[in-house]
């Protein structure tokens, strides 16, 4: 490898601002900001707003989309689709 391009390889802190929890782990992140994890040592920390703790894939809780809304706004601005009446 070539020596002064790749990033350091170091342990950072991950805290979920979403749902307030965090982890410990292996990144090459560029942070400016600091913590003291509960081993007693000072991680740079990143602040992320989704993570495995408040994803509704991995927490089970689906969030509805409302669908119907954004094709009745779209009809509104592009006006109504008309069907051809077509017998075959």
């Amino acid at each position: 490898m070539k020596p002064d391009i790749h990033p350091e390889y170091r342990m950072v802190v991950f805290q979920d601002t979403s749902a307030g929890t965090s982890f410990l782990t292996r990144s090459t992140i560029d942070t400016n900001e600091t913590v003291v994890w509960e081993d007693g040592n000072e991680y740079p920390l990143a602040k992320v707003g989704i993570s495995s703790a408040s994803h509704p894939f991995f927490t089970g809780q689906m969030t509805i989309v409302d669908t119907a809304g954004r094709v009745e706004r779209f009809e509104r601005r592009y006006g109504q689709r008309k069907r051809s009446a077509q017998s075959g």
